[in-house]
């Protein structure tokens, strides 16, 4: 796949079968999308290409609110969506100018003098253009003269996107790992990088990586001990998750820890993935290191139980 971090990178394909849109999660509802645009573009003879935005609008349109978290970053996007052989992912810089496009000018300019768009999948709630204007009503009245085909996903099935995507977000939040993962299709997972801790996990025996993670938009699931699985170096780990502020020690900010099983390497700022795939319990204070200690040695054999499963 190849990846374009600007518009005006991305040189016209043959026969270019597009669909647009942020694809958070990429999930199992995307991945029928996906898997339609493969199809049209193999009898084309074409090549698929995805247009997304970074960032996403709603952090440039509405900067107040806050609350907005991607269940992707955007590195995490590109590559699900390598995995599911998309040929061509074109991320364009979202600002206020783009907005501000009537829907020709956005027909025009970006889906056929700058993609060459000679098929578009698309949804019947997608909107466009100043004020939004724009939609599938425009690109069918356009298409003709524009000479490119327009098909319209199912209202049932861009229902079935718009719910799975919010779904996910509560459940990940709500700590309903196996459920998220269920409407993902894969393990909800984070990357980051390795920084150093205060090595407290380390005195009672129980030494965690902590993860940076850098992207401020990016969704945590909600505090608590996990079974997950780590990617590092190329080699998988089973290991037992956290996400917290520590109460124990009284901490302040919020870590995401993950103990290793069986590994003892220095690994301090090196790349790492971890995968979520079960919720062990909430975070509690206890009242001491030692009370601690002995909860974390039930933590890690319930672990050890539901990752041998």
């Amino acid at each position: 796949m190849r990846i374009y971090n600007h518009i005006d990178e991305f040189v016209p394909v043959k026969n270019a079968v597009v669909t647009i849109g942020t694809f958070d999660g990429v999930h199992l509802g995307h991945r029928k999308i996906i898997e339609g645009i493969r199809e049209l573009a193999k009898a084309s003879g074409g090549q698929t290409v995805i247009l997304t935005f970074f960032p996403h609008p709603r952090m440039i349109l509405h900067p107040e609110d806050q609350n907005l978290k991607m269940i992707n970053t955007m590195a995490e996007k590109a590559q699900l969506l390598e995995q599911l052989g998309v040929d061509h992912l074109i991320i364009t810089p979202f600002s206020r100018d783009f907005s501000n496009q009537t829907a020709e000018e956005y027909i025009r300019d970006i889906l056929v003098s700058k993609i060459g768009t000679k098929k578009i999948v698309i949804g019947y709630d997608h909107r466009f253009g100043k004020d939004r204007q724009g939609g599938l009503a425009e690109l069918q009245l356009l298409a003709p003269g524009y000479g490119f085909q327009v098909i319209e996903i199912p209202e049932q099935d861009i229902h079935e996107v718009a719910v799975s995507s919010t779904r996910i977000r509560q459940a990940l939040l709500n700590d309903e790992i196996e459920l998220a993962n269920e409407f993902l299709g894969y393990p909800f997972f984070i990357t980051g990088k390795v920084k150093r801790g205060d090595q407290i996990g380390r005195k009672i025996g129980y030494p965690t990586a902590n993860i940076l993670i850098e992207e401020t938009y990016k969704l945590i699931p909600g505090d608590g001990i996990f079974a997950v699985m780590v990617q590092l170096s190329g080699q998988k780990y089973k290991g037992m998750g956290y996400i917290g502020q520590r109460p124990t020690i009284n901490g302040m900010t919020r870590n995401i820890e993950v103990n290793l099983f069986d590994f003892d390497q220095d690994i301090y700022t090196q790349p790492i993935r971890m995968e979520f795939l079960h919720f062990v319990r909430s975070d509690i204070k206890f009242t001491s290191l030692d009370e601690l200690k002995i909860q974390l040695e039930k933590d890690k054999e319930t672990v050890m139980g539901l990752l041998s499963q």
